[in-house]
């Protein structure tokens, strides 16, 4: 792995961490996830706190905190809105590490490695349904509709992912449906809803949900690239999953896109019989690093895209936080490169 990578991923929490001011609103919000473990029945509480305490590095909070601030402020309702974020996210992580078979997240043993798939798909329904019950306690009742739109958009998008698992006839644009709704979803909804706490007109939040839209697609590219060149142990979580468990990411895709019809038997027969797969069979069948450095363009490109969407708020350290992310994020993709 290139020295720059080391460096980026040991600070990958660097999507947050330069962002000082907001340190009592994460702060805050990291103490109000914690302690929804104790709304639960003391026979669920351990499992609750056991995950809150080991899924994520808070970027959706951290964008309902920036949305508000470049907006007007942040209040009470947007740590609502963080926190019901959050929730929701670890209630995907619980069940993605079910899906994929993994058993390492942020260097800890998965809900699923400790408690087995039965109890921890249940773990993931309670988060799931605890998150959604709390979106109902806001004033405005279509912020609970649209909490509720996105977290049907980040089923369905596990749903298709799980139901295309080697098929080969997946298209680019199915992939980006894919993940513009398992990942991006959230990360849209927390800027849109960020600004509309705070009254932003329709355009605006349009335009902020674009932001979230476009960063978490291009933060998805990024994890695609690096389930192929990134180092377990450095990363605090199972890697190579993606390939031999059947998904066809962006990489993988260009990869197919790339190789000649000999070549593309190969590696079609490889994913079809279910053979596993490391980095050097792939290098040896295509233009390998030129799969991974096509996608790094794609996640670049949507990364500027995203910036322009922030030309409808005005200036402030808010809205240089939410420049800074896209910035870091553009830096992470870069340094995915062979």
């Amino acid at each position: 792995m290139k020295p720059s990578l080391q460096k980026d991923m040991s600070a990958v929490e660097g999507l947050l961490s330069p962002f000082h001011f907001l340190k009592p609103e994460l702060d805050r919000v990291e103490d109000v996830i914690r302690a929804q473990a104790h709304n639960f029945d003391p026979a669920v509480e351990p499992y609750i706190a056991y995950v809150c305490n080991t899924s994520g590095k808070r970027i959706r909070p951290v964008l309902s905190f920036l949305a508000g601030g470049s907006t007007g402020g942040i209040t009470e309702e947007h740590d609502k809105l963080a926190t019901i974020l959050e929730l929701i996210h670890i209630a995907t992580l619980v069940h993605d590490d079910i899906i994929d078979g993994a058993e390492i997240r942020r260097q800890a043993p998965t809900a699923n490695a400790k408690w087995g798939n039965a109890l921890s798909v249940l773990l993931g329904d309670s988060l799931f349904s605890y998150a959604l019950m709390l979106s109902t306690e806001f004033d405005d009742n279509s912020i609970g509709r649209r909490i509720a739109e996105s977290a049907n958009a980040v089923c369905t998008g596990e749903i298709k992912q799980t139901q295309r698992r080697f098929d080969l006839s997946l298209t680019k644009a199915e992939y980006f449906d894919i993940i513009e709704k398992k990942t991006a979803a959230l990360f849209e909804a927390a800027m849109e809803l960020g600004g509309k706490l705070n009254g932003m007109p329709e355009s605006t939040c349009a335009a902020m949900g674009d932001f979230g839209l476009k960063i978490g697609s291009a933060y998805q590219i990024y994890d695609d690239c690096i389930d192929l060149v990134g180092d377990e142990e450095q990363f605090g979580k199972t890697l190579r999953t993606d390939i031999n468990k059947g998904k066809l990411t962006l990489p993988i895709l260009n990869l197919l896109e790339s190789a000649s019809d000999k070549q593309n038997e190969k590696l079609s027969r490889i994913l079809l019989q279910k053979e596993p797969v490391d980095v050097s069979t792939l290098a040896n069948i295509a233009d390998y690093v030129g799969s991974i450095e096509a996608a790094i363009d794609t996640g670049q490109q949507l990364v500027a895209e995203a910036r322009s969407s922030l030309a409808v708020l005005d200036d402030s350290e808010y809205r240089e936080a939410l420049v800074g992310i896209a910035d870091f994020l553009d830096g992470l993709l870069e340094s995915c490169r062979q």
